[in-house]
């Protein structure tokens, strides 16, 4: 059942998506080769704590830390641990936050340095791949038109489509329906509603889409250990393009005034 949102709960959601897409900018501040995983998420708890809200991912069914960090062949879900970086690094950090009963929800793949040509078409790839996915998120269209699009996208770029692990609808829950899968066929799936509020998040590899389970529970890699990235943001579906909640540009500019 679709949990259609107010314009004042979408705005409440999107208050949280700005600050976990702050809180992403902050981090990414601190990559760099030597700073650890764990000091990362410290950060994160701090900064979001500071700006009166909650980390929404610590706890939550039973998830340790603030943030998922996950490097190089971890898809998702990468528990934040003494482990340092390296140049050439890849690192997703996923993050949330609850404040005024709502989430937010939204991860971006940072470098760690020059990486690989190749790694650096896959992130390259898997951003484009959800903005043609969130072009097909509109009102009167389908889960599986905004599926499409980001298979399409991926895997005409050479590249493989996570399948267990989906994008998912946003609200007083992390997770509420509809699932919004990374592959799927134009014109199936349910019917995208104004007010329906979803993060769409491809999790995409540089080699085979099959996935394995760490045995701490939590993390998720590639079976053939080949790096993977993941990208997210949330948005509202409204009569037109997409409203998104979140944003990339805190990071980015943060990231271009280091280069």
């Amino acid at each position: 059942m679709q949990k259609l949102k107010s314009a004042e709960e979408i705005e409440m959601i999107r208050e949280n998506n700005l600050l976990v897409s702050s809180t992403l900018a902050e981090v990414g501040k601190m990559i760099q080769p030597g700073v650890t995983t764990a000091a990362l998420d410290k950060r994160a708890e701090e900064y979001i704590r500071d700006h009166g809200a909650e980390p929404g991912f610590l706890g939550y069914g039973g998830f340790p830390n603030s943030l998922c960090t996950s490097v190089n062949d971890a898809v998702v879900h990468g528990i934040p641990s003494d482990y340092e970086l390296k140049e050439g690094d890849i690192i997703s950090i996923d993050c949330g936050t609850y404040k005024n009963g709502f989430y937010g929800d939204t991860a971006y793949t940072f470098s760690v340095g020059a990486i690989d040509k190749e790694v650096e078409k896959l992130l390259r790839a898997t951003k484009e791949a959800l903005f043609k996915g969130i072009e097909k998120a509109v009102a009167g269209n389908r889960v599986g038109d905004i599926s499409f699009a980001v298979q399409s996208h991926a895997e005409g770029a050479g590249f493989s489509v996570v399948r267990e692990m989906v994008g998912h609808g946003l609200g007083s829950s992390m997770h509420e329906s509809p699932e919004v899968p990374n592959y799927g066929k134009r014109g199936r799936g349910p019917k995208l509603k104004p007010g329906l509020v979803i993060c769409v998040e491809p999790m995409i590899n540089l080699g085979t889409r099959n996935i394995k389970q760490d045995p701490d529970g939590w993390t998720i890699r590639t079976m053939d250990n080949k790096p993977s990235a993941h990208y997210e943001l949330a948005l509202a579906i409204r009569n037109g393009e997409a409203d998104i909640l979140s944003t990339f540009e805190y990071i980015e500019n943060q990231l271009s005034t280091e280069n």
